[in-house]
């Protein structure tokens, strides 16, 4: 198995304009996606821009006929983002480096660790303290010594001063960032939430005689389970990266370099070039792409293409960065290297995948953009509803509340007693139970994990548009030879006139003749023969005055012969006045209908018999046409060879004769393809060089991995590998990530339409139910986590 690389290396004609990849610090929801991708679309140049909130990256499509800048765009569009307040760089400048990825990791997470350890610590003396002023605590913790006592309200003012200046300054300063900026986030709500409490909690305290409520307790609670939740969130996003991490951490630091005669040398991958030869060992990673020179070994691809049995490897075997060997020392002489390695090109190719949204995520993304203006608007009209009107109307709201009057605790909440506490609570709590963070993560979190879980089985999407057309495919189409076939003709039947044994010296001597006569050309029936005469064991004669009559066949001199000997077409030694016998002829109709093609083979003297060549089906073919059809799926074949191989093979496999055409050009080929659309979405799956224009004019074009280079190019899927079975599972996976993302997109909505109500006091007149912002907040976090772990759940589904 020889497996081709699924992306071309970048020329220097085409990097100016080939897409760009950003990492993107600092996006928290969906709002900030929308901001980021606004100012990229303004910046000269940009055609698309395309953000995952997972990855935080951006993928930028460049379009020079709008007037890319002169030096490097990158730079441009990361000064753009930079003023509009969120870091980036480019992401193939810096490079598959899975150890600077896991440092950055972990100092992110240990600079959250300690906000989130402060907050929660200071939520928790807040608690007490109002465990303490309601009475429910011993006397002995009642007071602190050289402190205010814990129930005074100048300690809680301190406790949320040192949360808000310490863990909730970078909330803040953000939120007031991006409200500046006219986009308004998930930091704009939480922020204008817990600093509208604290204002209002600190004009309370200060100015007694203004009747403002006092609640320094609502912001330290609605900042540690903001943190606690984003902290759970985050921990949660990263593992639906770790597919592309598993990919990243196939190819190993170093390699063994072999220099002459002396002993190998430990090197960085970095320093091969190509040329180069390395040492691979039993147990060891192939460092970068290249070829056997020396040794047999056992290789272990399921890594980077899914296949469950290993590869066999020797002298001319091809290997990909990634693959493990199992059995016995290699050595290899270096092909590619670094960005220009398969395995690189994947993970660019992964990396692209998850950044390229899918046209579903377009509903969730228009709402997003204005859905932290729409909440800011909702929140003034319930604080100035509850105000001036909301108390007058149903009175019994304030009613029963009165714990001792202004000023009073809740652990979850403070508890109104004045038509402004209450409306300041309300508002308060529409602000900070909004999520848009869902709604941006609903798509990005299902793709992210999809595309993932596709690459470690050798199925590399090139978005999420091409899962989404996946998921939503009405129709696959075939090329037949090299995609349903194996594309190398094998002998199939010997037939030595005279009723000859096949298998014994008449078959011997009729494959010995026709292997000596075609050793010299390069068709694929010589191929078929050759390997016919190396599996029997047999020399091939000396051959003298050759000559190949073009779509007939060979004649040739053997030594010790006198005459012509022949191998071609029937018809073409008949001409030379070689006839077949009444046998020869039935066996001859009989193999051609079954669509194999029969050469005659004849010594100057005789007809010897007939060989007959057929490319065989894969092994997983019929199995992977019925699961097709088993999932709803129209099946058809586009070939472009004669009726009769195509006939046979549709009657192998299951399918249907209308759904089967032949001797089709690749103009005619996308004909067809124009009359399939008309039915539903289609696919077409194809490896040839005729097939690309098919690949590109379908809905969804799937190359298989060992196709060639243009093929892959114009695939908006790549199966790596020879099984055919691949296909199946990649379509499985994209319905189960499609519905993954609209299970995500109907709780990001759903939660909104039902929790913002709430918040705002709908249901408090009729059922006396208040949504405390404490609580608003921490049914915030549970959404966008709710929305991250479903999509966790694609991980192990078969």
């Amino acid at each position: 198995m020889t497996l081709t690389s699924p992306l071309p290396a970048p020329s220097a004609a085409t990097v100016a304009v080939e897409p760009l990849l950003l990492d993107v610090d600092g996006m928290k929801c969906g709002g900030c996606v929308r901001a980021v991708e606004r100012r990229l679309l303004e910046q000269p140049g940009v055609s698309q821009a395309s953000v995952n909130l997972v990855t935080r990256t951006a993928w930028i499509g460049l379009d020079p006929a709008q007037g890319i800048p002169a030096e490097d765009p990158a730079t441009a569009l990361i000064a753009s983002l930079q003023s509009l307040g969120f870091e980036a760089h480019r992401r193939d400048l810096v490079g598959p480096d899975p150890s600077r990825a896991e440092r950055e990791q972990q100092r992110r997470w240990r600079q959250e660790w300690r906000q989130l350890i402060v907050a929660l610590s200071l939520m928790l003396v807040s608690v007490l303290g109002h465990l303490v002023q309601g009475g429910h605590l011993p006397q002995a913790l009642m007071a602190l010594p050289g402190v205010p006592t814990l129930g005074d309200l100048g300690f809680h003012a301190l406790v949320a001063s040192a949360a808000l200046l310490g863990p909730g300054r970078g909330i803040l300063v953000r939120g007031a960032r991006n409200a500046w900026q006219r986009t308004p986030s998930m930091d704009t709500l939480v922020g204008l939430g817990m600093g509208s409490a604290y204002l209002a909690s600190l004009v309370a305290y200060l100015r007694p005689a203004s009747g403002w409520p006092c609640f320094f307790n609502e912001p330290v609670m609605l900042l540690g389970f903001v943190l606690l939740g984003r902290f759970l969130e985050e921990r949660a996003r990263n593992r639906t990266g770790q597919a592309l991490e598993q990919l990243v951490r196939l190819q190993p630091d170093t390699a063994l370099l072999l220099l002459g005669d002396g002993p190998p040398r430990e090197v960085h991958v970095g320093g091969l070039r190509p040329g180069d030869r390395v040492r691979l060992l039993p147990g060891d990673r192939v460092p970068v792409d290249g070829e056997v020179v020396e040794g047999h070994s056992a290789v272990d691809v399921s890594s980077l293409t899914g296949e469950p049995l290993p590869l066999e490897a020797g002298p001319g075997s091809e290997l990909m960065a990634g693959m493990l060997n199992l059995q016995a020392p290699l050595e290899l002489e270096v092909r590619r290297t670094g960005p220009e390695s398969t395995l690189a090109r994947i993970i660019a190719l992964v990396e692209q995948a998850q950044a390229r949204k899918a046209p579903i995520q377009s509903l969730a993304d228009r709402v997003a953009g204005r859905f932290s203006v729409a909440v800011l608007l909702l929140a003034l009209a319930t604080f100035v509803f509850w105000w001036q009107w909301g108390t007058r109307l149903w009175p019994q709201v304030l009613m029963g509340a009165d714990h001792g009057g202004h000023g009073a605790h809740g652990v979850l909440g403070a508890v109104a007693t004045t038509p402004f506490s209450l409306a300041l609570q309300l508002a308060i709590a529409v602000l900070v139970v909004a999520c848009p963070c869902a709604l941006g993560l609903a798509t990005p979190t299902a793709i992210t994990v999809g595309s993932g879980q596709a690459a470690r089985s050798g199925l590399l999407f090139r978005g999420g548009d091409a899962i989404e057309m996946a998921a939503r495919l009405e129709s696959v189409l075939f090329d037949k030879t090299g995609t349903l076939t194996l594309g190398r003709p094998l002998v199939t039947a010997v037939l030595p006139a005279g009723g000859g044994d096949p298998a014994g010296a008449a078959g011997d001597a009729l494959i010995q003749l026709a292997a000596s006569l075609e050793q010299h050309t390069r068709h694929p029936l010589a191929h078929a023969l050759l390997q016919e005469a190396q599996c029997r064991g047999l020399a091939l004669a000396e051959v003298s005055d050759s000559r190949t009559e073009v779509g007939s066949g060979v004649e040739g001199r053997l030594e010790g012969q006198g005459g012509l000997a022949r191998v071609g077409r029937p018809g073409w030694l008949q001409q030379h006045g070689l006839a077949l016998s009444a046998d020869l002829e039935l066996q001859l109709d009989q193999l051609e209908s079954e669509g194999a093609t029969v050469l005659v083979v004849a010594t100057p003297a005789a007809l010897l018999g007939l060989v007959a060549v057929q490319d065989q089906p894969r092994a997983d073919a019929a199995q992977a046409l019925t699961d097709l059809g088993g999932m709803g799926l129209r099946l058809g074949v586009l070939s472009g060879d004669r009726r009769e191989p195509v006939l046979q093979l549709g009657d192998r496999l299951g399918l249907p004769s209308t759904g089967l055409a032949w001797e089709l050009n690749p103009q005619q080929k996308l004909e067809h393809i124009l009359r399939w659309r008309q039915q539903g979405p289609v696919a077409m799956v194809g490896d040839g060089i005729n097939d690309a224009p098919a690949l590109a004019a379908a809905d969804l074009g799937i190359a298989v991995g060992t196709g060639t280079q243009i093929a892959q190019d114009t695939a908006d899927l790549v199966i790596l590998g020879d099984r055919l079975e691949s296909l199946v599972e990649a379509l499985r996976l994209a319905r189960r990530t499609l519905a993954k993302v609209k299970q995500n997109l109907l709780w990001a909505f759903g939660y909104n339409l039902i929790v913002l109500p709430i918040a705002a006091g709908a249901l408090l007149p009729g059922f006396g139910l208040l949504l405390s912002p404490p609580l608003a907040a921490l049914l915030m976090a549970v959404s966008s986590i709710t929305v991250v772990v479903n999509a966790l759940l694609l991980h192990g589904r078969p």
